[in-house]
């Protein structure tokens, strides 16, 4: 190789499939939709929580809540009263733009969208990139109307930023951005189609037979950074993305249940993942961590292999442990000051481990020991993370969790910076390593 053309490393399979699971998730109704698809591939079958549940040692089954929340589990060789469950929790919503019921705006010879914040929104990433659309749809279809994904992507919106010829006081002043009026994405001209003619066309692109737009009776639609996921840095070190808040760590879930399942041993408890939605806005919602998702899956699963004993489900939870798995903050070379000395995760680092007095985080002594055994079986370093006293500390479905089951549980994720961005930025050689340490959680006595 001539000096000065140092090659870069071909990423290794674990970041080449985050990065298709990535790209073919723009929403949290198609992160499950590919969850889905890679379940089954490994044996998983559906059911359905109308239904009534007969259920095996050995049994694989998922079931999904909302379209954007799903539950698997690997039915143990002995009774959750008797084993317990083991269980990663993850959620699959990001910070976006929403589109609103009434999308179409009119202005000065423009058509654009009319949008709004969802979650903490870093809103100023979002300017001057090219936005597709996706999300579902329901349409009319006889006397119940069928909910259908759609994914517009190419690049439908933008928007674009105030030339600095217009805007001389953003040096001095700073950007400052209106919520209602400075986020609405450029769409096309004024003669071009409403938004609900776009969905119509693109459905019947889909195989929707004669879709009309007033045949759109509903919608849960989001823009997204159409710019694929991509290894960057000197030697392929970063991987930079959307979403990778909370996807990277739904995608490690979802690995290391396949990856358990694969070694047949005689596990005695019930490996279990659940994929919330609605975290990045509290989870208060029948398909968040607030809700009663996992609790009922639980008592579902403690039921089917009791015969029906009511104290089946809380002698499950207490022999039961929860890992909550969501990105951590890596220390930011530009910022140093905004960590606590003692706890700055790197990138690349592995696992951290996140603690919190006011509980934002659910860890404790016993369950972050619980998982910092699991890592030094499975050859993983662990890193900790503890906000500065004086700075506001964010939360997970770690506690939400915890409260509404009673779960013991610890709070983990892998380090990354830019969270809330349109566009992160997390490690290459944290992948593995977080796949690894759940997988032997869940294979772990």
């Amino acid at each position: 190789m001539p000096p000065g053309n140092v090659g870069t490393p071909s990423p290794a399979p674990e970041v080449l499939d985050l990065i298709s699971f990535l790209d073919a998730a723009p929403t949290p109704y198609h992160a499950v939709a590919e969850a889905i698809r890679r379940l089954e591939a490994a044996g998983y079958r559906a059911v359905r929580e109308q239904d009534a549940w007969e259920l095996a040692a050995g049994d694989r089954r998922y079931v999904v809540r909302g379209g954007g929340s799903l539950a698997a589990f690997e039915v143990g060789s002995a009774p959750p009263s008797e084993a317990g469950f083991h269980i990663i929790g993850t959620h699959t919503d990001s910070p976006n733009l929403r589109i609103k019921p009434c999308p179409d705006i009119k202005v000065h010879g423009c058509r654009q969208l009319a949008v709004e914040p969802y979650g903490g929104v870093l809103l100023h990433t979002w300017f001057d990139r090219d936005l597709g659309l996706a999300g579902r749809v329901s349409i009319a279809a006889g006397e119940e109307p069928r909910t259908v994904l759609v994914d517009l992507r190419r690049p439908l919106a933008r928007i674009p930023n105030l030339a600095i010829h217009l805007y001389r006081e953003l040096r001095s002043d700073g950007l400052k951005l209106n919520e209602q009026t400075h986020l609405a994405p450029l769409s096309g001209l004024e003669t071009g189609p409403e938004l609900a003619t776009l969905l119509a066309a693109e459905l019947e692109v889909q195989g929707e037979d004669s879709i009309e737009a007033d045949d759109i009776l509903g919608f849960d639609l989001m823009l997204y950074d159409l710019q694929g996921a991509a290894v960057g840095g000197s030697s392929g070190e970063f991987l930079f993305s959307g979403r990778l808040d909370n996807l990277s760590s739904t995608f490690a879930a979802l690995s290391a249940l396949i990856r358990a399942g694969r070694r047949h041993d005689d596990t005695p408890f019930t490996r279990v993942i659940v994929l919330h939605d609605h975290e990045e806005v509290g989870s208060r919602s029948a398909h968040g961590a607030g809700g009663t998702f996992l609790l009922d899956v639980l008592e579902r699963l403690a039921a089917c292999a009791a015969g029906g004993d009511p104290e089946a489900r809380p002698r499950a939870i207490a022999r039961s442990i929860l890992v909550s798995a969501d990105m951590a903050h890596a220390l930011h070379p530009n910022y140093a000051d905004r960590h606590e000395p003692g706890h700055k995760p790197l990138i690349g680092g592995g696992p951290v481990l996140k603690i919190n007095a006011g509980l934002s985080y659910a860890s404790d002594a016993e369950s972050a020991a619980l998982f910092a055994s699991v890592c030094r079986r499975a050859d993983v370093p662990l890193q900790h993370f503890v906000t500065r006293s004086d700075l506001a500390c964010g939360s997970t479905i770690g506690p939400i969790s915890a409260a509404r089951v009673g779960l013991r549980t610890v709070d983990v994720g892998s380090p990354m910076l830019s969270m809330h961005s349109a566009r992160e930025m997390a490690g290459t050689a944290d992948v593995e390593p977080m796949i690894r340490a759940l997988t032997a959680f869940l294979q772990s006595a």
